[in-house]
């Protein structure tokens, strides 16, 4: 019965993520940036996969430098794998949906970066993982954002200075 009720709780870590993440589409980058940063000294690099694979995919929306950027949503990819590999605790049927805008947004870093082999590896990834999401609104935001960033990296693998950032998933 115990067992129950803690599957049933919300999970503590995810709605104060979700509250900074509210922070952050409400304009206030800098001030989520630093609660994003408090919550990942919180839970550290050990801390739960599925935390780290959360916090580190929104955390990278708040760098100003692409490189930096880039190693969050590494960050983000690492514990993802971890959980669809079994080797965390979790619900590894959940990180599927996260794979595909991992993938995207690795995508658009190594683009700003000007690696477009990488971009397109990461595109391919993002394309055989979006598969996995639903026929609703965020998959076909992902897809449609999947097939943008294809058209863009074109022949010389750059995206256009056209403010494009790919869609970053609701932690659920």
């Amino acid at each position: 019965m115990a067992e129950r009720r803690e599957q049933a709780a919300p999970d503590g870590v995810l709605t104060r993520i979700g509250q900074v993440v509210m922070l952050h589409h409400g304009g206030d980058r800098e001030e989520a940036r630093s609660r994003f940063l408090d919550l990942w000294a919180e839970i550290g690099e050990d801390g739960a996969a599925l935390h780290r694979c959360t916090l580190a995919h929104y955390l990278a929306d708040t760098q100003d430098d692409p490189v930096d950027e880039l190693a969050w949503d590494l960050r983000a990819l690492s514990a993802a794998e971890e959980l669809s590999g079994g080797r965390a605790a979790g619900d590894p049927d959940s990180v599927q949906g996260f794979l595909p805008s991992l993938h995207l947004n690795l995508a658009a870093d190594y683009a700003k970066l000007g690696r477009a082999d990488a971009a397109r590896s990461h595109l391919r990834r993002a394309r055989r993982a979006a598969s996995h999401l639903a026929d609703d609104g965020y998959g076909a935001g992902v897809r449609s954002a999947i097939s943008r960033l294809e058209l863009r990296l074109g022949q010389d693998g750059t995206p256009g200075d056209d403010g494009w950032s790919p869609p970053r998933q609701r932690p659920s």
